[in-house]
């Protein structure tokens, strides 16, 4: 099979989707209700596929209550009484917000009732559309208060004097259109290219919103992750160990992968500059190590670090319990009855009329 790469616009896909989708039907759901244990009884072993490899497969979720970075004055490791609070107050509010409506009440306020809002406050939901999770993460025991646990502040590190200079320019640039006149100007989860936050990753975060799910399939040489969130799939090269070429920089970046004992290791490069992760968009010279561990049925121990000298002071890291999901993934029809990039197009053409008819 030949394939052309386009050089004016990202590749989204590897060659071989065609061949990891066919793979995804492969895909089973597991349960899942336990939290991350090491897996030290003695009794536990790890599955592996039919290759000898650990087997990996199966649909994940990564939806949790413990934040990316940790709070201002918290410890490492919460109090299990913390952790309860925690837990209590988030199933409260879902319960609070899932009762029934009084149809006698008075309108709400303007803007609605305590809404989450995305932006200034034009893209607002509520917990009705929100799925972020109802438990605090937990790693060999302890309930972590942070994702990020390199530097051991739990905090990402700062961003170097040049990453800022990169803000600066790109801002500039941007500043010389209207919000709304350019369709490479609109924002990559939008126009339904990859997801906001980094649910597809590199890193593979959780949003906190929704769609926090992922499938996992393997075979001898390839593994294939596709987030549930806007549908991104990733795939991952087990047999051919040679990187791309410096010019191509597909949405994900090029991930390699092989086995230690029973962790995946993945690393990636080539990322492309246009997907923006954490406000900021990556170095030509990111690379994003990842860790795939099974600790138990129900758990996946997925580890990061992210090295990008011209990005940040030093690199940073965390810990990620990923839990069975007993459920089924579904299309995630992003563009589906998408008809808003056209009109706001339309309408930013007609603009473009008008003040040139005023000119005139």
């Amino acid at each position: 099979m030949t394939v052309t790469l386009s050089t004016s616009s990202p590749l989204k896909h590897s060659a071989t989707v065609a061949i990891a989708l066919i793979m995804f039907a492969a895909a089973l759901p597991r349960s899942a209700d336990a939290q991350t244990r090491p897996a030290d009884s003695g009794e536990w072993q790890v599955p592996t596929t039919v290759h000898g490899h650990p087997d990996l497969q199966g649909n994940w979720s990564n939806a949790t209550l413990t934040p990316l970075q940790r709070p201002a004055g918290w410890e490492p490791v919460l109090t299990w009484d913390k952790v309860t609070e925690i837990e209590t107050g988030q199933a409260e509010l879902v319960a609070r917000t899932n009762a029934a409506s009084d149809p006698d009440r008075a309108p709400p306020p303007a803007g609605g009732t305590d809404p989450i809002c995305i932006d200034s406050g034009t893209s607002c939901y509520n917990e009705v559309y929100r799925a972020p999770g109802d438990k605090v993460a937990i790693v060999n025991g302890e309930p972590r208060s942070s994702l990020v646990m390199s530097p051991t502040d739990g905090r990402i590190p700062s961003l170097t004097d040049g990453a800022r200079q990169r803000m600066i320019d790109r801002g500039k640039f941007r500043s010389q259109f209207s919000q709304y006149a350019h369709p490479e100007l609109r924002p990559n989860a939008e126009r339904c290219l990859v997801s906001f936050g980094s649910s597809a990753g590199p890193p593979m975060l959780p949003n906190y919103w929704y769609n926090n799910n992922y499938t996992i399939v393997q075979n001898a040489h390839y593994v294939m992750i596709m987030a549930e969130m806007v549908h991104d799939v990733r795939i991952i090269r087990l047999s051919d160990p040679e990187a791309l070429g410096e010019e191509l920089r597909p949405w994900f970046g090029d991930s390699r992968g092989w086995y230690e004992g029973n962790t995946l290791v993945v690393e990636t490069t080539n990322i492309n500059s246009d997907q923006e992760f954490l406000g900021i968009h990556p170095s030509a010279d990111r690379k994003v190590t990842e860790r795939f561990t099974r600790v138990d049925d129900e758990t996946m121990l997925y580890e990061f670090t992210i090295d990008d000298p011209s990005t940040y002071t030093e690199p940073w890291g965390g810990q990620v319990p990923m839990m069975a999901l007993n459920d089924r993934l579904y299309e995630y029809a992003c563009h589906e009855g998408n008809y808003a990039l056209s009109n706001i197009l339309s309408g930013a053409r007609y603009q473009e009329r008008l003040e040139a008819e005023n000119q005139n």
